[in-house]
């Protein structure tokens, strides 16, 4: 009776925990946005908050935050998924022992780490070869498709190991080879949560803060090409909230209530894919 108590406190400490960081975001950053125009503020094209009227438009950020994600679904997701496939159905025993812990440690190392891993290798690489200063979408994209390969690569494996056995003895005995089984079978079998992996995986690319302000450029502008710079929602609101006042502050955290919309509606994709598989 005591545990059940201990169990329904923390689950309400979680629920009230979220309507608490829900109320702060909303009560400071709407008004604003009703404010200020909710059109002007999307669809603005400037962000000069220092200047004489301020302008506070985040189109530019948010295409920033698009791209970038894109780029890194691009870059992590085919990699993910076919470590994936073969962790789960190739690997032999000896390797995925190495592999797995890997894996994991990669799911464990901080992202300012992986932040200045990127601002060292990727940065020079890409100016050397590409051109540029290296600080571009490129640079961004390439370092969050290597930070989502964790999330990608260990839930898209469970999701494969969890497709009974017996569609693959099944596919071999129809006279299938071992790779067709697995790709013609046992892949379309776990494509629920493989797309769910993907999701969460896009889902943490695009709330990641501290490597991308690194490495990104952070010029608030509609990129041109790979190779520009780019300002993403939270970026903005990490490099400008140490001195922010008044209404530069609440400007800032009506961003944030944008990028809380963009993670609810990916999040309500991750659910809607997992209740689908569910009822398979």
């Amino acid at each position: 009776m005591i545990m059940k108590g201990i169990f329904f406190l923390s689950a309400c400490f979680s629920i009230v925990a979220l309507l608490l960081i829900v109320v702060f975001i909303f009560a400071n950053g709407v008004p604003f946005m009703l404010d200020y125009g909710f059109f002007k503020f999307i669809f603005g094209m400037e962000w000069t908050p220092t200047n004489s009227p301020a302008s506070y438009g985040i189109f530019p950020m948010i295409i920033g935050s698009i791209y970038v994600t894109l780029g890194a679904a691009v870059v992590g997701v085919p990699i993910g998924v076919m470590t994936a496939i073969f962790m789960a159905d190739f690997c032999p025993p000896f390797l995925y022992k190495i592999l797995k812990p890997a894996v994991n440690l990669m799911a464990a190392i901080p992202s300012i780490v992986y932040g200045f891993f990127a601002l060292q290798v990727f940065t020079p690489l890409i100016r050397q070869y590409f051109g540029g200063n290296g600080y571009s979408v490129l640079t961004a994209s390439i370092l969050l498709g290597i930070m989502i390969l964790p999330t990608v690569i260990s839930l898209s494996e469970s999701a494969l190991r969890a497709v009974p056995r017996t569609y693959y003895t099944g596919s071999i005995a129809l006279g299938a080879t071992h790779e067709r089984s697995i790709f013609r079978v046992l892949l379309p079998a776990a494509k629920s949560g493989i797309i769910s992996s993907i999701i969460l995986g896009i889902g943490r690319a695009i709330g990641e803060t501290m490597a991308v302000v690194l490495i990104a450029g952070n010029q608030a502008i509609i990129p041109d090409s790979l190779l520009s710079g780019v300002r993403t929602l939270t970026t903005n609101i990490v490099i400008e909230m140490a001195y922010a006042t008044g209404e530069h502050r609440d400007a800032l955290i009506a961003t944030a209530v944008v990028l809380f919309g963009f993670i609810l509606l990916i999040n309500s994709i991750f659910l809607y894919f997992k209740n689908k598989e569910a009822k398979y």
